[in-house]
């Protein structure tokens, strides 16, 4: 008896033999989206204390500790209280760190240590992707991170405005603009060594002169101008206007840089990874 044409099997369904229709676009980069996001649910206990825990303490120890010190000696940073100038810089370091430990160890481990990428070219997947669809789990992650901090810091009342729930968006793009243009410099890294260099020489020195701790218009002209050149910087600088309610219409420019990080991240990204994986 001939099944009901709404139960009957779809030609080409791909649990059937015979010719089986391609993946479209959008199911390949979900099919490795998927992936990453399982390998994420088994290990996320592992960074428990360095994405939640550790930025908690921080916060406790400069904003309240630090903290209490300046609002005395000065009462705050601009007649800011320093646990509000300080928390909302800790939302986008937040970010910042979760795109650099996605970026740098696991992504090379899986050039060159198990070699998951490679197994999954010989797939149907593409370079694209595999790109796409990693910066999604690792996008993810800095959101939640971004988003669970705020939350945290809220409880100790460090945000005057309800717009703080932009931080979190601006968190996502925070992440990205690390975390894609950091894809590609592991794509071309010789080795591991490399990223003690990004560590010690970039992510140290952004999070201490990119306005996270005191202004950088405290900083010699030099310095100072570096500090607009990071895409920290004009995080943070979105991240603390969310958390007053206070905008200006320099903020398109600070989303503006963010964006152009990921949009010249992507292209640095993929020919990198096309160079290593296809060339």
């Amino acid at each position: 008896m001939a099944l009901p044409s709404s139960t009957a099997p779809r030609a080409g369904a791909r649990h059937l033999h015979g010719a089986r229709s391609p993946l479209r676009p959008i199911e390949r980069v979900l099919a490795v989206a998927g992936y990453f996001a399982v390998v994420y649910k088994r290990t996320w206990q592992g960074s428990l204390f360095s994405r939640f825990v550790s930025p908690l303490l921080f916060l406790l120890a400069m904003g309240l500790g630090l903290g209490s010190l300046v609002d005395a000696a000065s009462g705050g940073v601009d007649g800011v209280p320093y646990l509000a100038f300080v928390a909302p810089g800790m939302v986008a370091v937040q970010a910042m760190m979760t795109a650099v430990s996605e970026s740098t160890y696991p992504v090379y481990g899986l050039f060159t240590w198990n070699r998951m990428y490679h197994t999954m070219l010989a797939t149907p997947l593409r370079v694209s992707d595999l790109l796409l669809g990693h910066l999604m789990v690792v996008a993810a992650q800095g959101t939640i991170a971004a988003a669970a901090f705020v939350l945290v810091a809220a409880i100790f009342s460090s945000f005057s405005s309800a717009w703080v729930v932009l931080a979190v968006p601006v968190g996502l793009l925070v992440t990205l603009a690390f975390a894609i243009p950091l894809f590609g410099f592991t794509a071309r890294a010789k080795g591991d060594s490399s990223f003690n260099v990004v560590y010690r020489l970039v992510i140290t020195p952004l999070m201490l002169f990119s306005g996270v701790f005191f202004p950088v218009d405290r900083l010699p002209f030099v310095l100072e101008a570096l500090a607009w050149l990071t895409p920290l910087w004009h995080g943070v600088e979105l991240t603390r206007g969310a958390a007053t309610g206070e905008f200006a219409a320099v903020d398109i420019v600070h989303l503006a840089v963010l964006l152009t990080f990921i949009g010249f991240g992507w292209v640095y990204a993929h020919t990198g990874m096309t160079r290593k994986l296809v060339s």
